[in-house]
């Protein structure tokens, strides 16, 4: 296979068909398998005949359980969080699992338009016959109607706020009309809608009250351990390694930690221990954004270094992930090489190749 990233539903096919065989339980209609199957595929577990599923999402699982219930029910379920905590990651495995299809996707931007939520037209043909039902170009959340399947909607806080209200009566009352044609597609059984959300970065419009209605809404936060988030950065960068067949070894636990600390104490404004009190840059650093930075490293030192991760190859993706302003960040920066990590003996190593990118 020479895809970069497959599909969740690819990726994990022996899993999710393993769990299908062993899932005796209820399956809502068209449901691949029940919900105990679903939140046990994003959550792992070992199953009677010992097989171990791998978790996809590590954290608060009544979070998860919340999130597949409201997807059994007419509300459409909302993922909200800050950049990086995984919305877009829970919701493909969400889609995969449920469907066995997590490609009906719309991705939101500023410049998306009503037709990318409701449909199009192929204007070849409908110049040439006319508004007819082989003109119509569907949109992945017709064909999710169509099929009673998940559909996604990426960052729809970034959608103009007219063209989100184009989702309010697929949701309220489960058709899309096609007034050119004087039809609508039903959704069938087993339809929902998985959107994502944040509210932090800039360019963010604001969902209407009547749309916000239509969704139950999970807030996905940010890993509450130091050990959950080194456990999240250690498994998705063993397995981004893996995909993208870099030549490296997998980089060293102790590595991990110093990046995941850096993170947590610069976005917490204090140091771990408590006692010192640190000024916040202006970006969110992310566990996304430190599974980036031992990526970029992992890449470093496959092509450029041994081939075990260093301080060295750690060190430029993490003054870029830090500085997203360059001077209000940049003091940031400094003040912390300066004061925390200078003064931690075993972190010399960072200290000088951060120093010398600065």
């Amino acid at each position: 296979m020479n895809q970069i990233r497959q599909h969740a539903e690819q990726q994990f096919a022996q899993e999710l068909e393993t769990l299908q065989k062993a899932d005796s339980r209820y399956r809502p209609p068209n449901w691949a398998m029940s919900p105990w199957a679903v939140a046990t595929y994003i959550l792992g577990g070992t199953l009677d005949d010992g097989t171990v599923i791998k978790p996809k999402y590590i954290g608060n699982g009544r979070l998860i359980e919340i999130a597949i219930a409201t997807l059994t029910t007419d509300r459409a379920l909302l993922l909200l969080g800050i950049p990086g905590t995984g919305k877009t990651w829970v919701a493909e495995h969400l889609s995969a699992a449920i469907s066995g299809d997590s490609t009906l996707l719309v991705q939101g931007t500023a410049g998306t338009s009503e037709e990318a939520i409701r449909y199009g037209w192929n204007y070849a043909s409908l110049i040439a016959k006319g508004p007819t039902p082989d003109a119509l170009v569907p949109s992945p959340i017709m064909v999710a109607m169509q099929a009673g399947k998940i559909g996604r909607v990426e960052e729809l806080t970034r959608v103009p706020a007219d063209v989100q209200d184009a989702l309010i009566t697929i949701l309220s009352e489960k058709i899309l009309p096609i007034a050119e044609l004087n039809q609508e597609v039903q959704a069938q059984k087993g339809f929902n809608i998985i959107a994502t959300a944040n509210d932090r970065d800039r360019g963010v419009n604001d969902l209407s009250s009547a749309l916000k209605r239509r969704f139950n809404t999970v807030v996905l936060p940010l890993p509450a351990t130091p050990e959950e988030e080194i456990r999240i950065v250690q498994q998705r960068v063993a397995d981004l390694g893996q995909s993208l067949e870099l030549p490296a070894e997998a980089p060293a636990l102790t590595e991990i930690r110093r990046i995941v600390t850096i993170f947590r104490e610069l976005r917490g404004g204090q140091t771990a221990d408590g006692q010192t009190k640190l000024k916040v840059p202006s970006g969110t650093l992310s566990t996304a954004e430190a599974i980036s930075v031992m990526n970029s490293g992992l890449a470093l030192s496959a092509h450029f270094g041994n081939g075990q991760v260093s301080a060295a190859d750690l060190a430029a993706g993490l003054t870029g992930a830090v500085i997203k302003d360059p001077i209000h960040d940049t003091a940031v920066w400094r003040e912390y090489l300066e004061t925390i990590v200078k003064k931690r003996e075993a972190w010399q190593d960072l200290y000088e190749a951060c120093r010398q990118l600065i």
